[in-house]
């Protein structure tokens, strides 16, 4: 099996996590490897790290890129889950947390997935394919106001409601299963003049749809949270981004754990009683170089944030 998986700002994220050789850490987003072999390369025999994906088929290839290192646990599992995780292993926190956001190279590629609108295949789209919800199912069964929601909020899609629209009518006629259909469907309602502007009519939809089948925003403010305070004193977060949504959850998270007050400013005193958990190391997010961004087009939107716990 390939997997392919380019790492996006790698150096950056290994500065960032300021790896102490004797410590534990934990990439929650183990994917291809990419980050953990250069994690793993700087750690001794007292050292671990703990490398966590919901994607069955990734952990078995980091299994493998990983074997040389001893002290590695894998873990199949959703970095969501953090604290239920560390629990397990009776691990009271962590030196260093990376979170890798969204899709990996491999699941996009690997057409059976369904992820890409270039290859047909089964609607799918699961990156843990144990949990039930599909891309099948949220097409042919959400709402025509529940599908405009969804594609114009994690799609950012302008054509949202006709595109819902049109799914809906489609589906009365015949289930709509290969994502080959849904790319047809998509691109009779996107007018030509957006496809020269915005790249294939198809992919803000397909994201959308992706981030709603894998909960991929919802639950990610308190990840954050839970993952600053799972670390130890010292410990730091790394989490790269790659959508707006994302973004914005992470920022607020951060922002919400240096202890800032938020009670009103005519207030002689604080009662929010905000507890400071740790600060936030680059205030504006680190961006991939041009270099980067040239040899590795996935990297484009990706910021990178920091946060120290202390």
């Amino acid at each position: 099996m390939e997997f392919n998986h380019k790492p996006v700002l790698l150096q950056e994220c290994i500065n960032g996590l300021n790896i102490r050789k004797n410590k534990i850490y934990l990439d929650g987003t183990l994917g291809g490897a990419g980050h953990s072999i250069e994690i793993a390369k700087r750690l001794d025999n007292t050292g671990m790290l703990i490398g966590i994906d919901r994607d069955e088929e990734a952990l078995e290839v980091a299994k493998q890129k990983l074997n040389k290192y001893n002290n590695v646990k894998f873990v199949h599992g959703n970095h969501d889950n953090i604290k239920e995780i560390l629990k397990e292993l009776k691990i009271d926190g962590v030196d260093g947390i990376l979170l890798d956001l969204g899709i990996s190279s491999y699941q996009i590629d690997e057409a059976s997935r369904g992820f890409s609108y270039m290859k047909d295949a089964k609607l799918d789209m699961r990156m843990d394919k144990s949990q039930e919800l599909t891309a099948e199912y949220v097409v042919n069964n959400y709402k025509e106001e529940e599908l405009a929601r969804i594609i114009f909020e994690y799609g950012e899609e302008k054509f949202s409601r006709q595109i819902a629209k049109k799914i809906c009518e489609e589906r009365k006629n015949k289930k709509i299963e290969s994502t080959k259909e849904l790319v047809k469907i998509i691109e009779s309602v996107v007018p030509n003049y957006i496809r020269k502007q915005d790249g294939h009519p198809a992919k803000r939809t397909f994201q959308a749809i992706r981030i709603e089948v894998n909960d991929e925003i919802s639950p990610l403010y308190n990840t954050v949270v839970n993952s600053i305070n799972s670390l130890n004193k010292g410990g730091r977060l790394c989490i790269i981004t790659f959508h707006s949504l994302e973004d914005r959850a992470v920022k607020k998270a951060y922002v919400d754990s240096i202890g800032k007050c938020t009670c009103p400013k005519e207030l002689p005193y604080c009662i929010c009683n905000k507890k400071e958990l740790g600060k936030i190391i680059n205030k504006k997010p680190i961006l991939p170089s041009p270099k980067e961004c040239e040899l590795n087009s996935r990297s484009k939107s990706a910021k990178l944030r920091i946060f120290e716990k202390t």
